[in-house]
């Protein structure tokens, strides 16, 4: 990898000039754009509000059901229909809601959410680029996406109803379209949209490895880029080695449906007939699934933690601490994550050896994540620290990345894991760890560069501070006892469990549970009022709100397609020069604590990297 940067052709520049001299129409400007700002917002709007606001609902149903098994609900009837006869869920909806929640939060949330609107957002202005590589397939990356979104919930309407079985979609259940109502032409849906968002993601992931190593200022070496570049690019190799597996998967599961192979099924009886199926082991699907199922972990989490260094780092007004050892734990998470897969399948007749090999692999993980914990830790000791909602957000997604990462190492753990798999205790620990951390790093980053989405204007300050905490305190309420519940032996994706005696006094816990999480839904609403709101009337803040030293704050507030109104700016240091004094403790530009990565360097100062 080249560590010099690469200079922008200048006709490549006069090109994207020209772009905001001629017309735009309402359809390339706001449907068909090929400008990455447009497409950020496109993949949030899409991703985050409205498959977001689908997921969240369809969690808040199922722990209905699980607070008040049995129980006639209003709700029930007038969402679930035939669903739910005199408004009492259906055991088929609630396995179907379970593995939609799943899928819908996992992929297009927090994948293309996440990683769609920021990856396309930050990588051209923090670079230094007047676009992505290519406009025209980031623009068909998310039409792709917007695509398979549409399937997904077409899904929902199929009159057998959607997949229902799990959102790792395991065979038999996926593989036979005879063996229950979620396995019929709702999983066909399930499987043809997720092909899709394979090929979107892939073609985004592409796209966005190009522009970071070819279309970076002059100046912008790869140790002096951002740390949120720095994992986007790392969580697009991630998805570009990944994706194909699950692809893949899909593609034999397909097959197995509808052309009488056997990748995934052998010796099936169904009410005492054999299938002509043999020779096939549903065991291979899981590997080709948790190829990319743990990947996906860090393909979720690490944009979160790129985004919370830079605010953490902005908002401590300090230097981000150890610089290259955070760049090494990316590095280090994104190869161990590939190798760590077999823990997802400790009870599926695995040998015992091979457990071994990958309790050791999945305990060396930890040794990256805790380096970055420790490095946020220290990054905020001693800090100028602002508090601010994205700042608050970002300290939220440390203590969830901690808490939920302690119980990894249980997870991690061949002999520990066979008592609590399959439990609600691994249901805590992955929301916490991928779906709350990530979240957090999701909302940070709206806090924070939301004038940059919107030409300058800010989010309400106040309602941010509402949301945040109300998040923050039923999430833990949702997550915490559900440790507890998974450790007394609770099975997880059961429909209601009062015909096991045993697990009767858990049963207020449940209720518990489920009025934290009907409390942090309503707090989601919050968040949506203040961004749609500020969209339109939102205060216009300064250029630089945050007095940060990254190149996308030396754009103009008002969005052009091309980004820099002229030359764009050479860079001259790396993006954590905050606080920085000289050799007789004066700031290095006289009463401000930052420096701007394009301001050249004093002739007694010393760049720092580390």
């Amino acid at each position: 990898m080249s560590a010099t940067a690469h200079v922008h052709v200048d006709n490549h520049a006069h090109d994207d000039h020209g772009h905001h001299h001629h017309k735009e129409t309402f359809v390339t400007k706001y449907i068909f754009s090929q400008d990455h700002k447009m497409i950020a917002k496109q993949y949030f709007i899409t991703g985050v509000l409205i498959m977001g606001f689908i997921g969240i609902a369809m969690s808040l149903l199922f722990r209905m059901q699980l607070a008040w098994p049995g129980e006639s609900n209003v709700f029930f009837e007038a969402l679930l229909g035939k669903w739910a006869p005199e408004g009492v869920m259906d055991a088929d909806i609630y396995l179907a809601l379970v593995t939609m929640h799943g899928t819908i939060m996992v992929f297009f949330v927090l994948t293309a959410g996440l990683s769609g609107t920021f990856s396309n957002l930050l990588i051209p202005l923090q670079i230094g680029a007047r676009d992505m590589a290519s406009g025209f397939l980031n623009m068909v990356s998310f039409w792709l996406f917007f695509v398979s979104s549409v399937i997904m919930v077409l899904s929902l309407f199929v009159e057998a109803g959607p997949a229902a079985a799990g959102w790792t979609i395991y065979p038999p259940l996926s593989a036979l379209p005879m063996a229950q109502p979620g396995s019929g032409l709702g999983m066909t849906l399930w499987l043809v949209s997720m092909a899709i968002f394979i090929a979107s993601s892939l073609l985004g992931s592409l796209n966005y490895i190009v522009t970071v190593l070819n279309l970076r200022t002059k100046g912008m070496t790869m140790t002096r880029l951002p740390l949120t570049i720095w994992a986007f690019f790392v969580t697009a190799i991630i998805g570009v080695i990944s994706f194909p597996v699950l692809l893949s998967a899909a593609l034999l599961l397909i097959m197995d449906r509808s052309f009488g192979t056997s990748f995934f099924l052998s010796d099936i009886f169904i009410q005492g007939e054999v299938l002509h199926y043999q020779g096939g082991s549903p065991v291979l699907y899981e590997h080709l699934f948790w190829f990319l199922g743990h990947p996906e972990v860090y393909i979720v989490l690490l944009p979160a933690l790129g985004i919370t260094s830079e605010v953490m780092s902005t908002n401590a007004r300090k230097p981000i601490f150890g610089y290259r050892a955070m760049v090494a734990s990316i590095l280090a998470i994104a190869f161990l994550s590939t190798i760590v897969w077999g823990h997802h399948m400790f009870i599926s007749g695995m040998n015992p050896f091979l457990g071994s090999v990958f309790t050791f692999t999945t305990l060396l993980i930890a040794i990256p994540s805790a380096v970055k914990a420790f490095n946020y830790i220290t990054t905020l000791w001693k800090g100028n620290l602002q508090m601010n909602p994205a700042m608050l957000f970002s300290i939220g997604l440390v203590s969830t990345f901690i808490t939920g990462g302690l119980t990894g190492i249980i997870l991690g753990d061949s002999t520990l894991d066979i008592n609590v798999h399959d439990t609600y205790f691994v249901v805590a620990h992955f929301h916490l760890v991928m779906g709350i951390s990530a979240l957090y790093g999701l909302f940070a980053g709206v806090y924070h560069w939301f004038p940059k989405m919107f030409e300058g204007r800010m989010l309400n300050k106040n309602l941010g501070y509402v949301h945040f905490w109300i998040t923050a305190i039923c999430a833990y309420g949702v997550f915490f006892p559900m440790h507890f519940v998974g450790m007394a032996g609770v099975p997880r994706r059961y429909y209601e469990n009062t015909a096991f005696p045993m697990f009767d006094e858990l049963a207020d816990v449940q209720v518990l549970m489920t009025v934290f999480a009907l409390i942090a839904g309503a707090a989601q609403l919050i968040f949506v009022y203040n961004f749609i709101y500020s969209m339109f009337y939102g205060k216009i803040g300064p250029k630089n709100p945050w007095s940060s030293n990254t190149l996308e704050w030396t754009t103009e507030i008002k969005h052009i397609h091309g980004n820099w109104d002229g030359a764009i700016p050479e860079v001259h240091r790396w993006a954590y020069d905050y606080s920085k004094v000289d050799a007789n403790g004066e700031y290095i530009i006289p009463g401000q604590d930052f420096v701007p990565q394009h301001i050249p360097l004093g002739e007694d100062e010393e760049e720092l990297n580390h």
